[in-house]
């Protein structure tokens, strides 16, 4: 891909800018219409599933509310403030249904558990667990949340990524959640917007990455300067830290980021984590705003930044999102980069890096080739099998600043970035939003993987029909029904539940596994199935996306009339195991053999 000098963007996005405000009034969307029952068969005909937004039917009222930050920030606070949006997905009680965790990121306001009530409907119980009131003054507010059993009791334990205190809770065998942050030696402040779990040292205990988006040391509602903006739109480094959290046991971590190689000062919005070199030890990918997306590779514990060599460091985006997807069932992992695009103004475009043949760790840019490139202002998503129809499909959220449909805010932006860094890096030079539009009321895109080596777009005409600011993305098998659900959390906007119904003559088959050498989450572990002379590779994940975590629970679709060969897991202990004789249909719980 060839590299778009940064003076021919900002020269053709200045120009372009001054004409875009009504040439883009005519091409925003409407609000889109519920789908009708024919709607849904026709789908279901056509495409082999169908989406029914339910969240009000499920007992889920749910509305995000947005950070209100220090008042010298009042001009650019939509902007500013325009993350916190998160949903994770765990199962904390061990009832075998998913339950979800959704952050708000207001001072005062409260997140959310819902409880899978095993008929369709959820029960908020974050109260009465101790994880609803986090967000009080003097410890800043959630960004996101991820879960891992870091002390092996069978309980998923919650991390809560904030701009402000990071909290550590564990889960007391699903009845309580106790706050064990101090204990566990978590520094006093993070101003972060991604984490993950995942056993660096494969020591079978979870460790912990946290990735920093501003500096630690700024308060966001109490500036000291307003020299709090990144130093350039392609390379900046004044960013936040990168934490690494070894887990010594007892519920205490070291932190030894720098000791591991891991030094970087990129402004990270999403992390996570593979095993892409093939060494058995989980590598690290970073997608970064405002520069190039990191590859640490791991060393068997200690890590290398290796982004520019083998091509995912090639060039200076706005990094949104980092997912995992064995796109061409060829047992290898792809990696998909949301960035941004403005017909007309910017298109930057999203970045799907896929393995390239015969090499390891070299990665070409297939995002147009695969028609995966265009999505809009793109913030979160998650690769997963919609129709069962055995290739790995992709939904994507997007939209960043909805406010009057009628003015935009792109000239303006233009002006800024067109500065040096003393005026980028300083908010009191960004020009005051006033109540207009930065790419908003978009339409989301669900590209469904024909197999063939081609996307098509379907959202529109599956039910994925609104235009909210999108941005984390989960899926999970809510109603354990064999068909993946799709869960949006949206930037001051309701969380939305997309029930999936898939078409019956495509199978499908779903893996529970537990660790007992290896973490008891089985984080890291990876299955390959093998059908009908195919092979899939899945993995267990501790985060992915954008500030989003997916069902532990690994979904494979099948398609028509399966012939399952077997399935072989890697643990992240190093032990290999195979299962025979399974049946479509089913999902199987493995513990790892001792």
């Amino acid at each position: 891909m060839k590299k778009i000098p940064i003076a021919r963007i900002l020269l053709t996005l200045f120009f372009a800018a001054l004409l875009a405000t009504p040439w883009m009034v005519r091409h925003l969307s409407s609000p889109a219409k519920p789908g009708t029952n024919a709607g849904a068969q026709a789908a279901l005909d056509r495409y082999g599933f169908s989406l029914q937004e339910v969240s009000h039917a499920a007992g889920v009222d749910f509305v995000h509310q947005a950070p209100t930050l220090d008042t010298k920030l009042d001009g650019i606070m939509p902007e500013i403030a325009s993350m916190g949006a998160s949903v994770s997905i765990v199962d904390y009680d061990r009832d075998g249904w998913p339950d979800i965790y959704v952050t708000n990121s207001a001072i005062g306001s409260k997140n959310h558990l819902y409880h899978n009530n095993h008929d369709g409907t959820f029960t908020d119980v974050a109260d009465e667990l101790g994880i609803a009131d986090v967000n009080q003054p003097g410890t800043g507010v959630s960004m996101g949340a991820v879960w891992g059993d870091y002390d092996n009791d069978g309980y998923e334990d919650l991390f809560l990524i904030k701009w402000g205190k990071p909290e550590l809770f564990h889960n007391d065998q699903g009845k309580h959640f106790t706050r064990v942050s101090d204990q566990a030696g978590l520094p006093p402040w993070i101003n972060a917007n991604a984490a993950v779990w995942f056993d660096f040292d494969r020591d079978g205990k979870l460790d912990l990455f946290v990735a920093g988006y501003y500096p630690e040391d700024l308060d966001l509602w109490h500036l000291r300067s307003t020299r709090m903006m990144p130093d350039s739109f392609e390379y900046a480094k004044n960013g936040g830290r990168k934490y690494l959290f070894r887990n010594l046991g007892n519920g205490r971590f070291e932190e030894v980021s720098a000791k591991a190689g891991i030094d970087s000062r990129r402004w990270a919005l999403a992390c996570a984590a593979a095993d892409l070199s093939g060494t058995g030890y989980p590598d690290l990918f970073i997608a970064n705003d405002y520069g190039v997306s990191e590859l640490y590779i791991n060393d068997h514990g200690h890590f290398h930044e290796a982004g520019k060599e083998t091509g995912v460091g090639f060039a200076p985006k706005s990094g949104m999102n980092a997912s995992f997807g064995d796109i061409f069932n060829q047992g290898r992992f792809s990696i998909y980069v949301s960035n941004i695009s403005e017909e007309g103004v910017l298109i930057q475009g999203n970045n799907l890096w896929v393995p390239q043949a015969g090499t390891v760790l070299k990665y070409e840019n297939m995002a147009r080739e695969l028609g995966v490139e265009l999505g809009g202002w793109s913030f979160g998503a998650q690769f997963g099998d919609f129709n069962n129809d055995g290739n790995l499909d992709l939904y994507l959220t997007n939209g960043y600043i909805s406010l009057d449909r009628q003015r935009s805010y792109w000239y303006d932006f233009a002006k800024v970035a067109g500065g040096n860094s003393s005026i980028i890096g300083d908010a009191q030079n960004w020009p005051a939003f006033n109540g207009r539009s930065l790419s908003g009321y978009q339409q989301k895109r669900l590209w469904l993987n024909d197999g063939e080596g081609k996307f098509v777009d379907v959202a529109q005409a599956v039910g994925a029909t609104d235009i909210y600011d999108g941005r984390s993305v989960a899926l999970a098998d809510l109603w354990n029904s064999g068909a993946l659900d799709i869960i949006v959390a949206n930037q001051r906007g309701p969380l939305l539940i997309y029930k999936n119904t898939v078409a019956p003559d495509n199978r499908w088959i779903e893996f529970s596994l537990e660790g007992t050498k290896s973490n008891r989450s089985a984080i890291g572990a990876e299955i390959a199935l093998y059908w009908d002379g195919k092979e899939q590779l899945q993995q267990v994940s501790g985060g992915s996306g954008f500030a989003s975590q997916n069902d532990r629970r690994v979904h494979f679709g099948l398609g028509k009339n399966p012939r399952i060969e077997k399935a072989v897991i890697h643990w992240p202990s190093g032990t290999i195991q195979t299962l025979d004789s399974l049946s479509p249909d089913r999902l199987y719980t493995v513990k790892e053999p001792r």
